[in-house]
Parts: structure tokens; C-alpha cells; sequence
């Protein structure tokens, strides 16, 4: 199901941070309430290979999403307790020691299944037990949120396990929104903070195109 367009699922969910305490979090809400936007990324696990470094690259980006009003949250299929124990533990050991955003722990796949992002290739049901039985792993793939202040989702994407994310198109996206919202104008492509947009016409486009080839 594709979201973009429509407001971010009203759901709650527990969540902690490198302080270990459990809280709830709402992102719906958290974008309305506090007037911003929020990046919402998911991950497949705690403690595995890919996913360690795409939570250091976007801490070390934490004050380019600040200056762009933009709240940092990560998310995935694991406990409160298992994100916890892998903030405290260090980098080289395949740690996200010094990782300061919240973190979901969707462990009860209640979020995640809304979205439609969990590795779940096939369900069936085991005739012998009574069971619906998955194949797959269960967990999300490497799905990102972009929300804007009223909740509405404006991107999406989805990467399979194996894809690192570039956290750089994620400021060039909030950048180009933020510019739409802003003066009106449609943002063409390869568009980055400070270049040429155009007026959504025919004539804003032949200006546009006109401009570039000369």
C-alpha cells in the first residue's frame, strides 16, 4: 500500500533511546505536535552487518535533519531490551554506541504490518497444527518515511536487505519539499538547495529547459 499523499498510520508504539528508557511514541503525532518533519527509517535487525552503518550515517547527519526541521527516528522488529543493549555496545564491535535518536521497537509487528514492509514471502496455513505458518523472516525491509508537519507522508522507498541507503538524497528530498511548500514551485530532476526550480506550466517548463541547454 502506498502512503504517499496520505497521513502517516495513527498508531503508537514503544520506542527507547541510549538512556534505555521505554516510551511511546505516535509519529502521526509527533510530526502535528511539534510543528516538524520526520524521517522515519526502518531496519531489518539489531546486531547485524548493513544496518549498523546506516544508523551511523544518519546520526552523523543528525545536524543537517535539525537545521531542516526535520526529527531523526529509526525503527525495527526488535525489543525495547535488544535496542538498548546494542546502543551500549561500542562501534568496533558492531555497535551504535553514540546513536542519540529514538528508536521504534515495532516488536509486535503492529506498525510495520500496516505499512506492508515485513519479509513475508508466503503464508500459509498447516492443516495438521492449525497455524498460519510464514515463510520469511518476518522482519521490514530497509523502508523510509519522509512526513511533513501535518503528518502526510511526501516520499517513500523501499530497499531490499542487501541496499544501503544514501542518507544525502534524504536532505535533497526535504530540501526540495520544503522549497515547494515554500514559493510554490515544482522541483526537476537532480534539483539540489539553491538551483533553478520552475513554475508547474508549459511555459514554466520550456523557461526551465530553455535556460539549461543554453
Amino acid at each position: 500500500m502506498a502512503f504517499v499523499g496520505k497521513k502517516f498510520p495513527n498508531l503508537t508504539v514503544d520506542a527507547t533511546d541510549k538512556t534505555g528508557i521505554t516510551q511511546k511514541i505516535n509519529i502521526l503525532e509527533e510530526a502535528k505536535s511539534k510543528g516538524k518533519k520526520v524521517i522515519l527509517f526502518w531496519y531489518p535487525k539489531d546486531f547485524t552487518f548493513v544496518c549498523p552503518t546506516e544508523l551511523h550515517a544518519f546520526q552523523a547527519a543528525i545536524s543537517e535533519f535539525e537545521k531542516r526541521n526535520t526529527i531523526v527516528i529509526g525503527a525495527s522488529c526488535d525489543t525495547p531490551e535488544v535496542h538498548f543493549a546494542w546502543l551500549n555496545t561500542p562501534k568496533n564491535n558492531g555497535g551504535i554506541e553514540g546513536v542519540t535518536y529514538p528508536i521504534l521497537a515495532d516488536s509486535n509487528r503492529n506498525l510495520s504490518s500496516q505499512l506492508g514492509i515485513l519479509d513475508v514471502t508466503n503464508e500459509r496455513y498447516d492443516e495438521e497444527t492449525g497455524n498460519v505458518l510464514v515463510d520469511g523472516d518476518n522482519v521490514t525491509y530497509r523502508a523510509t518515511y519522509l512526513i511533513d508537519e501535518e503528518g502526510t507522508v511526501f516520499h517513500e522507498s523501499i530497499n531490499h536487505m542487501p541496499l544501503g541507503r544514501n542518507v544525502s538524497e534524504f536532505l535533497r528530498l526535504i530540501d526540495a519539499y520544503t522549497h515547494v511548500q515554500e514559493n510554490g514551485e515544482v522541483c526537476p530532476a537532480n534539483w539540489q538547495e539553491g538551483a533553478t526550480a520552475m513554475n508547474a506550466n508549459r511555459e514554466g517548463v520550456a523557461t526551465y529547459l530553455s535556460e539549461q541547454l543554453n
